[in-house]
């Protein structure tokens, strides 16, 4: 995963506000998804899916190497399939498309 400005990648933050009662079920599907059918599609370069604590958020960041390869993935009828079953166990969630403005990197000099 290469996040950088100026790069041509497009990038897909998608956040998820759920119960306790739901996360895992969620956690369970986006890593099904991810690992048999998003990380397959033309154009997908890396994923990941953070949790929160609380079990009450879940993000996934995605990387394309076109806007249109991620929105022709969207448009499949096997990622509708997906998010009809997102939408189910979250109260709400939203793909967002980010193009990269700013990168800070640790000082590793100390």
């Amino acid at each position: 995963m290469e996040v950088a400005q100026n790069n041509t990648h497009q990038t897909v933050i998608t956040t998820y506000e759920v119960t306790p009662g739901t996360f895992l079920d969620l956690l369970e599907e986006l890593e099904t998804a991810f690992d048999t059918f998003v990380r397959k599609q033309d154009g997908f370069i890396a994923g990941a899916i953070h949790t929160n604590d609380a079990q009450t958020r879940i993000a996934n960041y995605t990387q394309w190497k076109t806007r249109e390869q991620f929105q022709a993935t969207l448009r499949s009828d096997e990622m509708q399939a997906y998010a009809r079953k997102f939408s189910a166990l979250s109260k709400t969630f939203a793909p967002v498309l980010y193009d990269v403005a700013s990168t800070f990197y640790g000082d590793d000099s100390t």
